[in-house]
């Protein structure tokens, strides 16, 4: 028999998700397309409090945030650049952004709020890392990590590309002070072009060799679509992001990697409800 692609062996997840457990969701735009899934399958889900983060360094300080007691406050907020006339923080995905200061303050520390609760609840986490690239704020006392730029001039920051040790530090400091989560990671298969494909390569590769050098349990969502995949038909218009298929494709992989096998049929039957919902929904 003639074969037209290679598959990607994913094998099974020594610790599986069930619709029991409390999940959180952080990382890259891709945790959004399986946090979607997740929910529409009857999970119960947390999924980035602070919109989409990229790099481990800035998803290790956003855990930092969830373990600690502390809010935002005005000296938190920034101006957002490009003419937008919003606040917003370094911290936060510009989706957060409001018109007043006090807004966005509300806004965040409620999200804070029910997410830290979520997130000390949560027995299981998903880690989707997007890029090994960082932005750092110039300032007084040091450059600040930044999560977003908030579309502020490019002078005000240093773009770099971390070590192998500053990822595997990042990712380390999340997973050794939670020996009570069950951890999952994966490297987004979105690309990130904005300083070339060789770039791209090379953030990507930092990723996966800190994941590996430090053991951590990973499921191939980049190799599904890099390797096995590997056509443009599986992508969007843009080019970069998986198509509507190629997410198909992904779920059901990680349900076949992380799933619990008993609650299949249950599964099926949440996404049909789910389904149906927002179809009523929209007529």
């Amino acid at each position: 028999m003639v074969k037209l692609s290679t598959t990607v062996a994913v094998g099974r997840s020594s610790k599986p998700i069930s619709l029991k457990d409390e999940i959180v969701l952080l990382g890259s735009c891709f945790v959004d397309n399986i946090a979607d899934k997740l929910e529409s399958a009857g999970f119960r889900i947390t999924a980035n409090p602070f919109g989409t983060i990229y790099n481990p360094a800035s998803i290790a300080q956003a855990v930092e945030l969830l373990d600690s007691q502390r809010l935002f406050t005005a000296e938190d907020c920034v101006k957002m650049g490009a003419g937008v006339d919003k606040v917003c923080s370094f911290y936060h995905h510009s989706s957060f952004a409001r018109k007043e200061e006090q807004e966005f303050l509300d806004n965040a520390n409620k999200e804070l709020e029910r997410a830290r609760e979520n997130w000390h609840k949560a027995n299981k986490v998903i880690v989707s890392l997007g890029t090994a690239m960082v932005w750092e704020h110039k300032e007084e006392k040091g450059n600040r990590l930044v999560s977003n730029c908030l579309k502020r001039p490019g002078y005000e920051f240093e773009h770099r590309l971390l070590s192998l040790e500053e990822v595997k530090s990042a990712l380390s400091s999340i997973v050794k002070v939670h020996p009570e989560k069950d951890f999952i990671f994966t490297v987004s298969p979105i690309r990130h072009l904005g300083e070339g494909a060789h770039q791209n390569s090379l953030s990507k590769s930092l990723l996966h060799l800190g994941v590996a050098e430090l053991g951590l349990e990973y499921f191939p969502a980049y190799e599904i679509v890099l390797d096995e995949l590997r056509d443009y038909r599986f992508f969007a218009e843009d080019l970069v992001h998986p198509s509507k298929t190629a997410i198909e494709i992904i779920w059901e992989r990680f349900l076949d990697y992380a799933g619990v096998p008993e609650e299949k049929i249950l599964i099926e039957q949440n996404e049909k409800s789910s389904k149906y919902l927002k179809h009523v929904r929209r007529d």
